[in-house]
């Protein structure tokens, strides 16, 4: 368990200027050509590449038709902005929107499955302003692929609004398959709902997030049955059922379908249930799907991340776009870290997070003074002893059991500035090695700054390493079900020390799996459905970022000893991201 200190990045202001331009952009937005088809975007799920801030300028600014809020990417050039309609349409117009820092070169382009795209539109000479774009295409989603930024800065957009007429109908067609139960409304038999599982509500189980779950009441709901039934809307043709469990699982249960959510037809039943991820063929017609668990696996309750039902017909809402499928070919970011001797880490890319560290360890993570280039063309970030006069940490057994912490040492991250979904992430480095290091290079899910507790953020390891043990080195996967010291990963023995020259660590991630390198050698892969089939939810399709530490002590590594040597440098060559 690796969980953050809690630090957020400062907001980038805007100069007088820039603000300047920004009023003649609203004022040039306000009186639009206009559009041979409706608005078709507006309100609808949005995903981008990246955020500059997710709280301030979350994706969904663009599509929310409040020309007072906007979206904003990284900077950097290769960023995507992206728009499910929800059906297939006959586009015909796209409006964009810009604040001061807009796109010179982008495309505009269609696709009927977020996977393959033709492309609309193309410039590589945009103005900026309010851009009014006649285009003809036909797909679901929408997206605008970003390519030269005409600032420093990254892409800003008040608003992304998509203009057209419906291909063959109004809502989405009831006669196509697919998922139907997505934020449907969920009734249960009991649910809890305390400090133990907050918010442990029926709809959980059809929000399409697979960390979070409904659970039966802790003080009248750990016993059978338990039951928990979801509303399609209307009547609806089953073939599908995927169940996710939480380990309070159902070994016996019947799925039923019912007209009137009160007379039941039962259309599976199984008395060797096993938990984990199961996907069940099923024949049934309904409005109304429940689960009706009749014997519990252990002493709890009954608990499931997520309840899908898939078919045709009822009224379903289609559910978020998928984000793109990765290009591990394609750099995206990098930082070289090519600076002057004594200089910091750019602050564009990185924050330093300061103060006592986590997971009993013992040092105190400084604001940059332990972060500096080498002149040589490495980020060094090292651990030293070094008293933090009024700080409070574990008692160090080197100091007779002070607890001041007797330590310092370096922990940056990107949260803000490089945040993203999917990629090859790859990093060049010498790690520090010596009894009570821990240095570790690694994703958190940025979720976690927007209020998601660890594990459920997602936690994903690409290198850790501790000092007893020389000549190894981890990659190891977070999340609910698997976490702490019951993380799903792997160890890699290699052939000399650890801390005996530069190593490149990767993680290749995608929708489907994650394939984790040391020097080009793929020493473990996550396949996603053996994942959640045998360990516990997948919680990796969102937006991750980046963090370097180089940690004293704590759980795993145990505290420094008599033969710990420092100070002890974590040397970072390059930091790169393919997407």
């Amino acid at each position: 368990m690796r969980s953050v200190l809690t630090r957020r990045p400062s907001r980038r202001f805007l100069s007088l200027g820039v603000a300047a331009a920004l009023a003649v952009t609203l004022v040039q937005a306000t009186a639009p050509a206009a559009a041979a088809g409706a608005l078709l975007s507006q309100g609808r799920p949005v995903t981008a590449s990246s955020t500059e801030n997710a709280a301030a300028f979350p994706a969904t600014a663009a599509v929310d038709g409040d020309t007072g809020t906007r979206w904003s990417s990284q900077f950097g050039d290769a960023q995507w902005l992206q728009v499910d309609l929800g059906a297939t349409y006959a586009v015909d117009e796209v409006r964009l929107n810009w604040e001061a820092a807009y796109a010179r070169g982008f495309t505009v382009q269609v696709s009927a499955d977020a996977s393959s795209w033709s492309t609309v539109y193309t410039t590589a000479a945009g103005t900026g302003g309010a851009q009014v774009l006649p285009v003809t295409g036909t797909g679901r989603y929408v997206r605008l692929n970003l390519t030269a930024r005409a600032t420093q800065y990254g892409y800003s957009l008040w608003e992304f609004q998509v203009f057209g007429t419906q291909d063959g109908g109004g809502d989405p067609d009831p006669g196509a398959e697919g998922l139907l139960s997505y934020n449907k409304s969920a009734t249960a038999s009991t649910f809890q709902d305390d400090g133990a599982c907050s918010g442990c509500v029926p709809a959980r189980v059809t929000d399409y997030d697979p960390a979070t779950r409904w659970a039966t009441s802790a003080t009248n709901g750990w016993v059978d049955p338990g039951w928990v039934t979801i509303d399609l809307g209307a009547t609806a043709t089953i073939n599908q059922v995927v169940l996710q469990w939480d380990p309070a699982f159902a070994t016996a249960y019947q799925l039923q379908v019912s007209a009137d959510n009160s007379n039941w037809t039962t259309i599976y039943q199984t008395n060797a249930g096993r938990g984990f991820k199961e996907t069940l063929t099923v024949n049934g017609t309904g409005r109304y799907v429940r689960m009706y668990g009749t014997a519990r696996s252990n002493g709890y309750g009954y608990s499931l991340w997520e309840f899908q039902v898939y078919g045709t017909g009822g009224n379903p809402t289609p559910p978020p776009a998928p984000a793109p499928a990765p290009n591990f070919t394609r750099l995206a970011w990098s930082d070289e870290f090519n600076g002057a001797n004594g200089s910091t880490p750019d602050s564009a890319k990185w924050t330093p997070e300061t103060g006592p560290g986590v997971n009993n360890e013992l040092q105190y993570y400084t604001n940059n003074n332990n972060a500096r280039m080498d002149g040589a063309g490495n980020l060094v970030i090292q651990a030293r002893r070094e008293v933090t006069p009024g700080s409070a940490c574990p008692p160090d057994p080197l100091s007779g059991g002070s607890t001041t912490c007797q330590y310092t040492s370096g922990r940056l991250n990107t949260y803000g500035k490089l945040d993203f979904t999917y990629g090859r992430v790859e990093a060049r480095m010498k790690v520090s090695s010596t009894q009570g290091l821990w240095p570790a290079f690694w994703m958190l899910g940025s979720n976690f700054y927007q209020g998601r507790p660890w594990p459920a953020s997602g936690e994903i390891d690409i290198m850790e390493h501790v000092g007893r043990e020389a000549n190894n080195v981890y990659s190891t996967l977070h999340a609910p079900g698997y976490y702490g010291a019951g993380g799903f990963g792997s160890p890699l023995a290699l052939s000399t020390p650890a801390a005996a020259q530069f190593r490149v660590f990767a993680v290749e991630w995608d929708a489907t799996q994650m394939r984790f390198f040391v020097d080009g050698n793929n020493f473990f892969t996550v396949n996603r459905e053996s994942l959640e089939q045998t360990r516990g939810p997948w919680v990796y399709d969102h937006n991750f970022f980046i963090i370097l530490n180089n940690a004293v002590g704590g759980d795993w590594p145990g505290p420094p000893g008599a033969g710990t040597q420092l100070p002890q440098n974590l040397s970072i060559d390059y930091v790169r991201v393919y997407r």
